[in-house]
C-alpha cells in the first residue's frame, strides 16, 4: 500500500503526528449516547462555490472544518474572493460570475467535489488563466467526460500531464450554454459541476444524459441548493434533462445541514454494540441519500425512531443478515455495511457500486483486503462484494489514505479486541473530529 499523500491533509487537519489509532471493544449495552454530528461535506462545497459565484454576501453557517472544505475555501480566497471564517459560519463576498484575479496556481486537495465543481465556474469566468494541481490519488481520477462537456460549451483545457487527469489548466473564456451530452453513470459529481456553471453561461444551458445517473440524490442537492440562490432550473422526473437559465445567484444567509453519511456510522455503532445511538441535527427532511441507512438498519432488525429534528437507532442482541441489497444511491456507506456485515446472522452480499473503486481508494478491493486480514470470508465482484458471518480476529488494517475505508473499519474495533487503524488522520477529508465523536460516544480510542 502507497504512503499516505500528506500534502492533501490542509491546517484544518487532525492526527497529523499520529500512526495509528487502537479501538477497542464497549460493553454491551454501554452505548447510549446523543450527538451532534459536523455539517455536510456534499452541502458545504457546493454551496461555497456557488456563494463565490453569486452577486452580493453569503452567510453559510454549519459548514464541515475539513480538508475538503479547507481548500475550497483557499482556492476561492486566491481567486480574490473574500472570505471569512469563523468557526463553523463563512461570510463570502461573491464576485458575480467574475473572478477578482485573472491568474491563479490553485491546488485542491484530494477533493474530488472541487475537482468537479470548481473548473466549470472557472471556465464561465470573463477571461483568466488558472492552473489546478491535485492530490497524487485524484490526479489518478479520470475528468475527462467533464473537461469534454466544457469544452463543447466553448471552454479551453490544457491538460499539463496526462490528458483527461489532473493537473491542468482552464483558459476561462466564458461559455456558450446550449445543448451538451454527457453520461451520468460514471459520476453525478460531472453533471453537477455542469448545472454550477450553468448560470453564469451566456445562454440557457440544456443537460442531456443518455444513460442514468449513478447517484440522482446529489444532482438533486446541486439543484435544490442552486434554487435556493436564485437560479431558475428546469428538469425532467429521470433527471436526464435539465435546464439552467443564465440569470446567475443571489447571494444569502442559510444555515447548511448535518452529514448524513457521517451520522451513519454512529447509527452503525448502535446496531453493532445492542446501544442507542440519538443525532440530535439530523432529520429525514433532506437531499441527502445517506439518510436512507437507517431503513437498512431497521432491515437489519435495529429500532428507529425519525423525529422531525433527531433520528435515533437502538441496537438488537442479534444483527440480521442473508439479504443482497444494491447500495447504488448509498454507496459511501458500502464500507459501514460491509464492516459490520460478519456480526449478523447470514451473508450480506451488497451490488451496484463498481464505480467506488475509483474513489479516493478502490473501496471494494480496499474492503475485501482487511475482512479477509481479520479472517472473514469475502467474496469480491466487479461491482461489489458478499461478506459471510464469523468473529473477527485481531489485526492492524489499513485505511489506504481513505476517511471511508478508516471510519468504517473503526467500527470492527467497537466490537472486537485487537484492531487497530493505520493512519487515522486520514479522515480530516471529511470529519477530522470523527475519533473525538467516536470517544464521545463511549468508545475506547488510543493514538500512538
Amino acid at each position: 500500500m502507497s504512503q499516505p499523500d500528506l500534502k492533501a491533509r490542509s491546517p484544518w487537519a487532525a492526527l497529523t503526528d499520529v500512526h495509528s489509532a487502537a479501538v477497542s471493544p464497549v460493553a454491551e449495552r454501554s452505548i447510549n449516547t446523543s450527538l451532534t454530528v459536523p455539517g455536510s461535506k456534499s452541502f458545504t462545497n457546493r454551496a461555497l462555490i456557488i456563494a463565490a459565484l453569486a452577486e452580493g454576501t453569503t452567510e453559510l453557517s454549519g459548514i464541515l472544518r475539513s480538508d475538503d472544505s479547507y481548500w475550497c475555501i483557499d482556492a476561492i480566497r486566491k481567486l480574490g474572493v473574500k472570505a471569512e471564517v469563523e468557526g463553523d459560519t463563512v461570510r463570502i463576498e461573491g464576485c458575480g460570475g467574475d473572478w477578482p484575479n485573472k491568474k491563479a496556481d490553485l491546488y485542491i486537495g484530494a477533493a474530488g467535489t472541487i475537482a468537479r465543481f470548481l473548473p466549470g465556474a472557472l471556465a464561465a469566468g470573463k477571461g483568466g488563466v488558472y492552473t489546478i494541481e491535485a492530490s497524487r490519488r485524484m490526479s489518478e481520477r479520470p475528468v475527462k467526460p467533464l473537461m469534454d462537456a466544457l469544452e463543447t460549451l466553448g471552454a479551453r483545457i490544457e491538460y499539463l500531464e496526462k490528458e483527461g487527469f489532473y493537473p491542468l489548466r482552464i483558459h476561462a473564456q466564458g461559455l456558450r450554454g446550449g445543448d451538451v451530452t454527457i453520461s451520468g453513470k460514471v459520476s453525478s459529481q460531472f453533471i453537477s459541476g455542469l448545472l454550477i456553471a450553468g448560470a453564469y453561461n451566456e445562454h440557457p444551458l440544456t443537460i442531456h444524459i443518455p444513460d442514468y445517473i449513478v447517484q440522482h440524490a446529489y444532482v438533486k442537492i446541486t439543484i435544490d441548493l442552486m434554487q435556493q440562490f436564485g437560479a431558475s432550473v428546469s428538469y425532467n422526473e429521470e433527471l436526464t434533462e435539465m435546464r439552467v437559465e443564465a440569470d446567475g445567484y443571489q447571494g444569502k444567509k442559510t444555515s447548511l445541514e448535518a452529514d448524513a453519511s457521517t451520522a451513519s456510522y454512529f447509527m452503525a455503532l448502535a446496531a453493532i454494540t445492542n446501544g442507542r445511538v440519538r443525532i440530535d441535527n439530523l432529520s429525514m427532511n433532506t437531499n441527502q441519500p445517506d439518510i436512507f441507512m437507517v431503513d437498512l438498519y431497521e432491515k437489519m432488525g435495529c429500532r428507529v425512531s425519525r423525529g422531525e429534528d433527531y433520528i435515533e437507532v437502538e441496537g438488537v442482541p442479534q444483527l440480521k443478515g442473508g439479504f443482497e441489497i444494491s447500495m447504488k444511491e448509498m454507496s459511501d456507506q458500502t464500507l459501514t455495511i460491509a464492516a459490520i456485515a460478519p456480526f449478523a446472522d447470514g451473508p450480506i452480499k451488497l451490488t451496484e457500486v463498481e464505480h467506488i473503486r475509483h474513489h479516493e481508494s478502490d473501496r471494494i478491493a480496499a474492503v475485501c483486503a482487511e475482512l479477509k486480514k481479520m479472517g472473514i470470508e469475502v467474496k469480491e465482484f466487479t461491482d461489489g462484494l458478499k461478506v459471510y458471518p464469523d468473529t473477527p480476529k485481531a489485526a492492524a488494517l489499513d485505511s489506504y489514505d481513505d476517511h471511508r475505508v478508516a471510519m468504517a473499519l473503526s467500527l470492527v474495533g467497537a466490537k472486537v479486541n485487537g484492531i487497530s487503524i493505520n493512519d487515522p488522520g486520514c479522515v480530516s477529508k471529511t470529519c477530522p473530529t470523527f475519533f473525538e465523536l467516536f470517544r464521545e460516544a463511549g468508545v475506547p480510542v488510543s493514538f500512538s
